[in-house]
C-alpha cells in the first residue's frame, strides 16, 4: 500500500509560508523602534551570558600561549594538547542473531515533487498569503501609530514636569504605563490570532495536499516520491509537481480562514469549527479586539 510522509509535506509547506506563520520581522521593526513598547509573540529574547563567565574583569584575559607556558595540569589537558586520546575498554557485546529470509521489497517506481512550487501555484495558498498578510500589515501600522502616540505623551509629560507636583507626575506616569501595558496585551493577542488563523488555514492545505499526492502518485504506479531538493537527476514523467498543483486547485481552490474578530482557540473549544465544505450554522464565537486581554490571556 502506498504511504506518503505527511510530516515531510507539512514541513515543506510551513517553510514556504513562513511569511504568514512567523510573527513578522517587518512588524517587529515597525512596533519595536528601540523603545521596548511592544515585542511580538514570537520574538526571541537575547540569551543571557553563561553562568560561569565573569561579568566584569579588572585584568585582561591571559593569552593561550601564556597559559601554556605556566604549565600544570590544565596546560597538558587543554584543547591544544598533543596528548593522544585515551584507549578505553570495549566490553563484549552479544552477537547479532541471524534472521530468516524475508520477502524482497517491491521494485521502486520513483517520482519527485517540489512542495514549494505546489504551494506557490496553490490558489488557497495565495488566498492565505493575501488575507493574513493584509492583517499583519494592518497590525504593524496600528502598533507604529500607538508607539508614536506614547512617545508624544511621554515628551509632553517631560515638558510640563516643571509646573507639576511630584504626585501629579507620578500619577500621569502610572496612567501612561497602564495604557501602554493594556495596548501591548491587545497587540500580542491580535498577533496570536493571526498566527493561529494561519495555522488553521495552512493545515487544511497540508491535509488535502497529502491526499492529492497519494492519488497522483498512485495513478502513475509510483510507490516512492522524493522531494525535488533530494534529486540531482530525473527524467521526464517523474516530476508530478504541476499535476499535483492542478489537482489541488480543483479540489481545494479556497480554505476557511477565521475572521479578524474570531479567536481560533474559542472556535476550537466550541466544537463548531467552520469549513469550506460545511458553512457554520450560526454565528461563530468572536472576541472583541478591545476586550481581547480580558477574554484571552496574552501568549508570550
Amino acid at each position: 500500500m502506498f504511504r506518503f510522509s505527511r510530516a515531510a509535506v507539512l514541513a515543506s509547506s510551513m517553510l514556504l509560508c513562513g511569511s504568514v506563520l512567523t510573527s513578522g520581522n517587518a512588524f517587529a521593526q515597525a512596533a519595536g523602534g528601540g523603545s521596548g513598547w511592544f515585542v511580538p509573540k514570537a520574538s526571541h529574547p537575547v540569551a543571557p551570558p553563561p553562568a560561569h563567565a565573569p561579568a566584569h574583569s579588572s585584568r585582561p584575559a591571559e593569552a593561550p600561549a601564556q597559559m601554556a607556558d605556566e604549565g600544570g595540569e590544565g596546560a597538558e589537558e587543554g584543547e591544544g594538547s598533543s596528548r593522544p586520546p585515551p584507549v578505553l575498554p570495549q566490553p563484549a557485546i552479544p552477537p547479532a542473531t541471524p534472521l530468516p529470509k524475508g520477502s524482497a521489497p517491491p521494485t521502486a517506481v520513483i517520482g519527485m515533487i517540489s512542495v514549494a512550487d505546489v504551494m506557490r501555484q496553490s490558489l488557497a495558498g495565495q488566498q492565505v498569503e493575501r488575507e493574513l498578510g493584509g492583517r499583519r500589515d494592518e497590525l504593524a501600522r496600528d502598533a507604529q501609530r500607538a508607539q508614536s502616540g506614547w512617545r508624544e505623551e511621554q515628551q509632553k509629560l517631560q515638558a510640563n514636569a516643571k509646573s507639576m507636583t511630584a504626585e501629579q507626575i507620578q500619577s500621569q506616569e502610572r496612567a501612561l504605563q497602564s495604557k501602554v501595558m493594556k495596548a501591548q496585551r491587545q497587540f500580542r493577542d491580535r498577533n496570536r490570532i493571526i498566527q493561529e488563523a494561519a495555522q488553521v488555514a495552512l493545515g487544511q492545505i497540508e491535509r488535502e495536499l497529502v491526499q492529492v499526492i497519494q492519488q497522483v502518485a498512485g495513478s502513475h504506479g509510483m510507490n516512492l516520491v522524493l522531494h525535488s531538493e533530494q534529486v540531482a537527476l530525473h527524467v521526464d514523467g517523474q516530476d508530478v509537481t504541476n499535476e499535483v498543483a492542478k489537482q489541488l486547485n480543483l479540489v481545494l481552490p479556497k480554505v476557511y480562514i477565521p475572521a479578524a474578530n474570531e479567536d481560533p482557540e474559542l472556535l476550537a473549544k466550541s466544537g463548531k469549527m467552520p469549513t469550506t465544505a460545511s458553512p457554520p450554522p450560526g454565528p461563530a464565537p468572536t472576541v472583541s479586539q478591545a476586550a481581547a486581554p480580558a477574554a484571552a490571556p496574552a501568549h508570550n
